[in-house]
């Protein structure tokens, strides 16, 4: 029997900066290719890891290592993994790259004005209030990657054409290898 491929994919950018949409635009991407990933979701996956989050530079630290950690073990069982998450340090998102070998860092990229104009989960309206601390981008700092292996434009790009450069570039590097259809 055939498994799925063992990739993980990293899709980092602000907050709001259309990083879920991708990541579902990838999973139809990827579904249509007969390939079932799994998605880690960083506010879903926060709320039993870290149910009374802080989002503190600790907090962090400790929640994106066991992400990463959850990603490892899931793609050592032949699940592929997209971490939806802002991961607002690089640190965090090198420590994953360290952990799987078949890592694919994608960079949504958005100004920070477009990204506080959508706020769909309040999260810059609250930063700005001050009722939440940390928020990347505004008390926080957001570090983008260095060498992305895809950048997309949150802000113009059709979700739909960026998840198929995603799968272009899984293929590519041949993590899509052993596919089941």
């Amino acid at each position: 029997m055939k498994r799925d491929p063992e990739f993980a994919v990293w899709i980092t950018g602000l907050p709001a900066s259309g990083k879920s949409t991708l990541s579902r635009a990838l999973e139809q991407e990827l579904a249509a290719r007969g390939i079932d990933i799994c998605i880690l979701e960083s506010d879903a996956v926060r709320k039993f890891l870290t149910p009374e989050p802080r989002y503190d530079d600790a907090e962090r630290e400790a929640f994106y290592g066991a992400v990463a950690h959850i990603g490892r073990i899931l793609t050592g069982h032949g699940v592929p993994v997209l971490f939806d998450a802002t991961a607002n340090r690089r640190s965090y998102r090198d420590r994953a790259r360290a952990l799987l070998p078949k890592f694919l860092e994608v960079y949504v990229e958005c100004p920070l004005a477009v990204c506080v104009s959508r706020d769909p989960k309040g999260i810059y309206r609250r930063g700005i209030e001050g009722t939440a601390p940390g928020v990347p981008g505004l008390q926080a700092s957001y570090e983008p990657p260095e060498r992305p292996d895809v950048v997309v434009r949150g802000d113009r790009e059709d979700p739909g054409a960026a998840a198929r450069r995603i799968v272009e570039a899984l293929s590519a590097r041949g993590y899509l290898e052993g596919v089941r259809r």
